[in-house]
């Protein structure tokens, strides 16, 4: 068979859309008995999960999506606000049904010339939205599919295996005493946390590898300064730049560079990057809530920790909101990793102290000039948003977690220009494309004198679109797991995977994988990859980065 016949064989059925409307009341068909077996067990309701979960309903599989949370969507849902992608064009059927449906949502609730609309940004990449508004479209596009079956509240606590498959795993409330047993044919850790393979057994890594262990230039313990580019000791040579410069990406003015500094040892270290808690704030005097003086505040913490100058905040987001980007508890992100539970649950609320604490101090403090507090005093934590979690979100903003060991491994190398070729390496395998630059937040709070804090690298003017590999998805234990959020991949190269964009497409992926492995009672490894990746190509997902081409 020619790859024109195998083109024509899995052409893409038209796409159907949400057309922007939202049916608030319908509630997710179907209950759960542990006598029920699923076609494709799908644990965590982030983005990438709610892309897996349609699109293999959409292909007549009976799917089973448990979810820790009450609320679905992850990061969409829990104050994200923004679509964090440098790329404004179509990548994959679901995300950009999704997108276009937050588009059409404010455009038929408020009217093309609202300034509702206007602030989601149409036309340009960074699509911006309401946490509960990406919630509602989320919950819309789920309780659509029949096939779809949702239970909230739960945890993955073990598995039953028999050789390399799991056959069962047992799940249990994160209140009270419930527990689930669900059988599966099928398995997928749409999780941040991948706490499904854990428990499993798959083997994953935690933490920064050395620069010498993959060859990636910024791994392991690294300081930073930001350099414009062709200024001081910029890293790309003027040929690189040119090539960079034409893609057709939204473009920073700044960029990393290594404070060669003897503490910038390229070292292995444990910690990875930190992590927020995404609250929404807003100047509407009828739509905010004033933090009141927390139980246990210490002026004394926030003076001496932060700077306290009126930062100017845009409130771009629809509906006069804006989603804080800070406080950063550095330190805590691997407690919460590698925690159970009722460890997270304890994290969580130190970043929910740290973030109202900050807020009351800003606003109330005698200490700071009153032209701050003033400042402050203008902002407020959204009322309509988070309603019954004290107007908070529902989850911790996790950045990087554990990554599952795959027989690939998405790499810093597979960002950047390869030498000789003018762009990044080719993975014949490829199902899909991360644009975002290659970047960590700080992993620790040490620093030199002109550093960022340790571990923060944010290669903004020199990551390329790379193209990830299906090989990275699959844990090397089990025949029948998929894991396409985290996927096998380095700390350095997690940076530019890291994203719901690029997650949303791997997920869609996931499920056309679960749907070939089902019909052809296959192994995950067995799949007929060339076969496959043209089926990809056909529906439509972004597979390479060529529009830097006329």
């Amino acid at each position: 068979m020619n790859r024109r016949d195998l083109i024509k064989l899995f052409a893409a059925p038209p796409i159907l859309t949400m057309s922007g409307l939202v049916n608030e009341s319908a509630e997710p068909p179907g209950s759960v008995t542990d006598k029920d077996t699923y076609q494709l067990v799908i644990y965590g309701a982030t983005p990438g999960g709610v892309a897996c979960a349609v699109r293999a309903a959409r292909e007549g599989i009976k799917v089973l999506l448990v979810s820790t949370y009450e609320h679905l969507g992850g990061m969409f849902s829990s104050g994200l606000g923004i679509m964090d992608t440098l790329y404004n064009g179509s990548r994959a059927p679901v995300y950009d049904e999704f997108r276009q449906s937050i588009y059409d949502w404010y455009r038929i609730k408020y009217g093309t010339d609202s300034a509702q609309y206007q602030a989601t940004g149409p036309g340009i990449s960074k699509t911006k939205y309401e946490a509960s508004v990406a919630e509602k479209l989320i919950g819309s596009i789920l309780t659509a599919e029949p096939n779809i079956t949702i239970i909230k509240g739960f945890y993955p606590q073990k598995t039953e295996k028999n050789n390399r498959r799991i056959v069962s795993v047992f799940f249990r409330a994160i209140e009270g005493d419930t527990t689930k047993i669900i059988k599966g044919d099928l398995f997928a850790d749409c999780s941040y946390e991948a706490d499904l393979a854990v428990v499993a057994g798959v083997s994953c890594r935690v933490g920064r590898e050395s620069k010498h262990e993959f060859n990636e230039k910024y791994a392991g313990v690294i300081y930073t300064e930001d350099v414009k580019p062709g200024e001081g000791t910029y890293n790309l040579d003027p040929d690189e730049t040119a090539i960079i410069a034409k893609l057709n990406l939204y473009r920073y003015e700044h960029t990393s560079t290594i404070v060669f500094a003897p503490e910038s040892t390229g070292e292995a270290d444990p910690a990875i990057q930190a992590f927020n808690l995404r609250a929404i704030i807003t100047d509407d005097p009828d739509n905010r809530i004033l933090p009141e003086k927390p139980a246990h505040y210490d002026a004394a913490h926030f003076a001496k920790d932060y700077t306290h100058k009126a930062e100017k905040i845009t409130l771009s987001r629809p509906n006069n909101k804006s989603s804080l980007n800070y406080p950063k508890l550095v330190g805590l992100q691997n407690k919460y990793v590698e925690g159970n539970w009722e460890d997270r649950s304890r994290v969580i609320q130190q970043f929910k102290d740290e973030l109202l604490g900050l807020l009351y101090f800003r606003q109330n403090d005698a200490s700071l000039p009153a032209a701050i507090r003033e400042h402050w005093r203008k902002f407020g934590l959204a009322k309509d948003e988070f309603a019954d979690n004290g107007h908070l979100p529902y989850e911790l903003y996790v950045r990087e977690s554990r990554r599952i060991k795959g027989k690939k491994v998405f790499t810093q190398n597979d960002a950047q220009l390869l030498k000789g070729l003018k762009r990044a390496p080719v993975h014949t395998d490829s199902i899909s494309i991360t644009e975002w630059f290659l970047d960590s937040h700080a992993c620790t709070d040490k620093h030199v004198e002109g550093s960022k804090n340790e571990g923060e690298v944010m290669l903004k003017s020199e990551t390329v679109p790379g193209q990830i590999p299906l090989a990275t998805i699959f844990p090397t234990e089990f025949d029948n797991m998929i894991v396409p959020v985290c996927l096998s991949a380095t700390h350095m190269g997690w940076g530019a995977v890291r994203l719901e964009p690029v997650w949303m497409c791997i997920g869609e992926v996931a499920a056309y994988a679960a749907a070939e492995v089902l019909t052809e009672k296959i192994s995950v490894h067995q799949i007929d990859t060339e076969k496959f990746i043209y089926q990809l190509a056909a529906h439509r997902f972004m597979l390479t980065f060529f529009n830097d081409m006329e």
